[in-house]
């Protein structure tokens, strides 16, 4: 069985996470767990899974399309990093497994809509992300990339949309997260090179200086920790709140038991569209994704993954970010 399918599998077919672990070949496992067609994301909308995704489309703007960088233009491509295509409703695999799909590709495609260029999809790891945009190999990278204050000193941003994170627990843990006080002691898992990473040991030496026990952190890089939460190894996870609560609504052994600001305490974080600082590509990005924000296309792509709550009202240029000392 391929990660993508796994993966797929693990957050959209609500099938047991139990089952899934002890799956055998790719044969018997690809007729066991294909998934279904359609899903339901977080506010009850249905969602199509398949590569027939008929993507809310806009027109191209020409005073918009004109920003763009001249070498981008010839090329007539804008080529694009996201994260391996495991996360739903972020960025996930169609059932072709082959076929990106979500609400980052749905947003990368109108931006490149208005700016009149094919969008090329480049799943890769997340560091790859950083790596390839620092090479010039990918224009931008839209994989639910929060602004922090240290990224602004190498790539520069477009937001366009607000960065929530989750805690996910197994349902009737008891469990409520609301601050650093509530997971002192706890076994929490987190996938590494995150802001919720940054977070949760911000939140470790907090509960320390306060007389509590530290928490116990567990490194995850795929969906397996689906099944450490399911066999009870760690008591949360935390991630990016549309992925863990597109899999609690479909697994129905899980739960969302807190939300928290990506940007911390202090700040409120914000998603954005991430390219190299001063290559010049930034401001036709911002424009772009206030096109769409103008002409109602960006609510309807919102609307259709059920991130509705998560839609910013404009698209900021290097806001605020996570600070240094949080991020």
């Amino acid at each position: 069985m391929s990660l993508p399918r796994r993966a797929l599998v693990a957050a959209v077919a609500a099938v047991s996470l139990l089952g899934l672990a002890a799956c055998g070949g790719p044969a018997g496992a690809e007729a066991e767990l294909a998934p279904a067609k359609g899903s339901t994301a977080p506010d009850g909308t249905t969602v199509n899974l398949t590569a027939d995704q008929k993507r809310v489309t806009t027109p191209k703007v020409d005073a918009v399309a004109a920003l763009v960088p001249e070498e981008i233009r010839r090329r007539g491509t804008l080529t694009v990093a996201d994260n391996l295509g495991t996360t739903p409703p972020l960025e996930f695999y169609a059932d072709d497994d082959k076929t990106v799909i979500g609400v980052e590709p749905d947003i990368a495609s109108l931006i490149g809509n208005v700016l009149g260029l094919k969008v090329e999809f480049n799943p890769v790891s997340w560091e790859n992300i950083f790596v390839g945009l620092d090479a010039g190999k990918y224009d931008a990278g839209l994989s639910n990339i929060t602004v922090t204050e240290a990224r602004k000193e190498k790539y520069d941003f477009a937001t366009y949309r607000l960065d929530i994170l989750g805690f996910e627990a197994k349902k009737g843990s008891g469990l409520k997260v609301t601050g650093a006080k509530d997971l002192a002691g706890r076994t929490v898992g987190v996938s590494s090179g995150t802001n919720q990473e940054k977070l949760l040991i911000a939140w470790s030496e907090e509960d320390v200086r306060n007389g509590l026990k530290p928490i116990d952190i567990k490194y995850f890089q795929g969906v397996e920790f689906y099944l450490a939460l399911s066999s009870g190894r760690i008591d949360a996870y935390v991630g990016p709140n549309p992925s863990l609560s597109f899999h609690a609504k479909q697994s129905g052994e899980t739960e969302v038991v807190g939300t928290y600001s990506g940007g911390g305490a202090d700040v409120l974080g914000k998603i954005a569209a991430t390219t190299r600082k001063d290559n010049g590509l930034v401001k036709a990005l911002n424009a772009a994704i206030e096109e769409t924000i103008r002409n109602g296309t960006y609510a309807q792509v919102l609307k259709r993954w059920g991130l509705a709550n998560e839609a910013v009202q404009s698209s900021e240029i290097n806001p605020p970010g996570l600070p240094k000392t949080a991020s």
